[in-house]
């Protein structure tokens, strides 16, 4: 194991921009980071903590069934289906939260933002100790990116929300199952899982040199694996995550 992560951290100083990675034997939770508490431009990593203070809204008897109505306005660019639906859709609460997870959908993040509130979001945050990592505006808002305004994610701290839920204690276990099974029918799989032929329950974010992959890696020794980039050239930091994640799934066969 520790061969395969002495190779994974030699190259991360040879890489093209700010990164980010945080590796947990879920094991033995021994623990390796790389700039682990750098807070870095989140992309759609954010959408996990959005994610948790639905479903703690939820266990304090929040209705996952409640209706909303997808309205024109509402609608961002991809990624997502809401936007290419029709005006006037009516979906769930939970509808909303799968999509934006196992799609990214835009549209239902940012209608989960206004419904959920940003500081009840980042109150979440900050009760499961993800330090580093904040919401500060909805998605698509060019204004407050204009001002320098954006949402963090550190690896160390997208590592404690993956961390808990695999223990079950993210919220409740239920909760957390919930979680589990939503980020396992995750669609976008050209990252963590490209190489691998084991279940991984992770999320994705991109933008402009912006790549990240951060999951659970149910090898036959089950792994944290959270790999954030920001102004890097993108399709080489994603064949690194590509290959680091089939070498340490690889070592976690063997060890």
């Amino acid at each position: 194991m520790s061969g395969a992560l002495d190779r994974i951290l030699n190259e991360c100083p040879g890489i093209k921009g700010d990164i980010a990675f945080c590796h947990v034997d879920l094991s033995t939770r021994g623990r390796t980071v790389y700039n682990g508490d750098k807070p870095l431009i989140a992309a759609s990593v954010i959408k996990l903590f959005i994610m948790g203070e639905a479903f703690r809204r939820i266990e304090e008897g929040l209705d996952p069934c409640t209706s909303f109505t997808i309205s024109p306005e509402q609608k961002m660019p991809s990624c997502g289906a809401l936007s290419y639906m029709h005006d006037g859709l009516s979906v769930t609460l939970t509808d909303l939260i799968t999509l934006m997870i196992i799609l990214s959908d835009n549209t239902a993040t940012n209608i989960l933002i206004d419904y959920l509130g940003i500081d009840s979001i980042n109150s979440f945050i900050s009760s499961i100790g993800a330090d580093g990592c904040r919401l500060n505006r909805r998605l698509f808002d060019s204004a407050a990116s204009k001002r320098g305004i954006e949402n963090y994610v550190t690896a160390s701290g997208v590592a404690k929300f993956l961390e808990m839920l695999y223990d079950g204690t993210l919220i409740s276990a239920e909760a957390s199952e919930q979680m589990m099974r939503i980020l396992l029918s995750q669609r976008l799989n050209g990252k963590i899982p490209f190489f691998l032929d084991c279940r991984v329950a992770h999320k994705t974010g991109e933008d402009s040199g912006i790549t990240h992959d951060a999951g659970i890696v149910f090898s036959e020794k089950p792994f944290v694996l959270v790999m954030l980039s920001n102004n890097t050239f993108t399709p080489a930091f994603d064949r690194f995550i590509q290959d680091s994640a089939a070498l340490l799934a690889g070592a976690h066969t063997a060890a």
